[in-house]
C-alpha cells in the first residue's frame, strides 16, 4: 500500500523509526509505511488523529542511550501525543465523536484502552491548544515555575526559548507573579513577539555577538530563577548572574539532544558544583506527569481560564500532513518553528 498525502478510511498510514539517529536525524532515520485498519475490541476504542505533537524529548526516545524511559526500538512507531476523534467506542465513558488526547504516535489510527486518554470539549475553538497552553508543554512551563522556581514579586526570571509552548508560558504566569521577565530567543522576530505579544521585559536574541553581555544588562539585579531547556551557550551567560538562593527547573536540553561529543572547551562542572553550593541554589529536573500528574486537572481549569482571559496567549507552528511530520521535527530541533509545534493530520469530524 502507498503513503496516500490524505487521512483515508482503507489504510493506516504509520511513520515509524528506521534507524537511530546519530546527531540530527534526516530522512534515512524515517519509514514511511501503511498497515490495514486496527480494531477495537472489547473495553477498547478505536481513534483516529487529527493533530500530532512534535516535542524535544522524542529525540531522545530515538536514541538506545540510558534515559528516564525505555527508547524506541527500531520498526516502532514514533511515539507522540495527539488530539484524536473516537471513531468508535467499546469503552463507557467515551462515545463516537468524541475530541481526546491520546498517545498515538506518528499514525493515523490507534486502539486505545482509555488508560490516559484526557476528553475534550468537542466544540473548543483550537482543539490543537491540548497538545500546547493547555496540555503537556504548558503543565511543564506551569508546575516548574511554580512549584520548583517559586517566583516571588520583584524578583528576576530567565527564561530560554521564550516563544516556545514551555517558554511562553514559564514567562507570562511569571508576570503574573510580578517577576522581571526576561527572555531568551532566536532572532528578532522572536524577540519582539516576546514583549510585544507574551509581556516579557524584555528579550534577548541568542544569536547576538554579545549576548553575554546584554543578558547581564537586562538582569542589574542578579537572577532568581532560571528556567532550564535550552543548556549551551545560553546557561554558561546565565551561570555567573545567578543569586543566593537561585531556582532552576530543568525540564529540557535540546540544545545537546544531537550532540554525539563533549563540547569543545575545559570541563566546568567542578565550577557549577561550587556555584550551587556557595549560592545555596536549588537546580532540579522533573519529568512532568511523573512528578505533577495528579496536579493536571487544577492545572487545566486555571490555564483555561487564563487563556480564555487573554493572561496567556499562546502562538502555533502547524504542520500540515503527516507526512511533514519529520521535516518539522528536524526543524524544530534546529529552532525553526516559531511557537509549539504541531502537525494537522486531518480534519475534526
Amino acid at each position: 500500500m502507498s503513503f496516500d498525502k490524505q487521512q483515508n478510511k482503507q489504510q493506516n498510514r504509520q511513520i515509524k523509526l528506521a534507524s537511530r539517529p546519530t546527531g540530527e536525524p534526516n530522512a534515512d532515520n524515517f519509514e514511511m509505511a501503511t498497515s490495514e485498519m486496527p480494531k477495537a475490541g472489547s473495553n477498547e476504542m478505536l481513534l483516529r488523529t487529527v493533530y500530532l505533537s512534535l516535542d524535544p524529548y522524542m529525540r531522545g526516545r530515538m536514541s538506545d542511550a540510558k534515559s528516564y524511559a525505555d527508547p524506541l526500538e527500531v520498526g516502532d512507531v514514533i511515539m507522540g501525543a495527539t488530539v484524536a476523534q473516537v471513531v468508535e467506542s467499546n469503552i463507557d465513558k467515551f462515545s463516537e465523536g468524541d475530541l481526546v488526547v491520546s498517545n498515538s504516535g506518528w499514525q493515523d489510527y490507534s486502539v486505545s484502552d482509555g488508560e490516559g486518554v484526557l476528553k475534550l470539549d468537542k466544540d473548543m475553538a483550537n482543539p490543537s491548544y491540548g497538545l500546547g497552553v493547555l496540555g503537556m508543554p504548558g503543565f511543564t512551563g506551569y508546575m516548574g515555575l511554580t512549584d520548583i522556581g517559586k517566583p516571588q514579586k520583584g524578583e528576576t526570571l530567565v527564561v530560554a526559548a521564550a516563544t516556545g509552548p514551555v517558554g511562553a508560558t514559564v514567562g507570562q504566569v511569571g508576570n503574573t507573579y510580578g517577576t522581571h521577565t526576561v527572555g531568551v530567543a532566536g532572532g528578532k522576530e522572536k524577540c519582539e513577539f516576546a514583549v510585544n505579544e507574551l509581556g516579557f521585559d524584555v528579550c534577548i536574541d541568542h544569536y547576538a555577538d554579545d549576548f553575554a553581555e546584554q543578558l547581564k544588562a537586562a538582569c542589574p539585579n542578579g537572577i532568581d530563577i532560571y528556567y532550564e531547556n535550552v543548556g549551551g551557550k545560553v546557561f554558561d551567560a546565565v551561570m555567573p548572574l545567578l543569586n543566593a538562593h537561585a531556582r532552576i527547573p530543568v525540564c529540557g536540553l535540546v540544545s545537546q539532544y544531537n550532540a554525539t561529543e563533549l563540547p569543545d572547551g575545559k570541563d566546568r562542572l567542578s565550577v557549577l558544583m561550587g556555584l550551587i553550593l556557595r549560592q545555596r541554589m536549588t537546580v532540579k529536573g522533573f519529568i512532568i506527569f511523573e512528578e505533577y500528574g495528579e496536579h493536571f486537572p487544577e492545572f487545566l481549569k486555571t490555564m483555561s481560564e487564563m487563556v480564555a482571559s487573554g493572561k496567556v496567549k499562546t502562538k502555533e507552528y502547524i504542520a500540515d500532513g503527516l507526512d511533514q511530520a519529520p521535516d518539522a521535527f528536524v526543524g524544530m530541533l534546529n529552532g525553526d518553528n516559531f511557537g509549539k509545534t504541531v502537525v494537522k493530520v486531518a480534519d475534526v469530524a
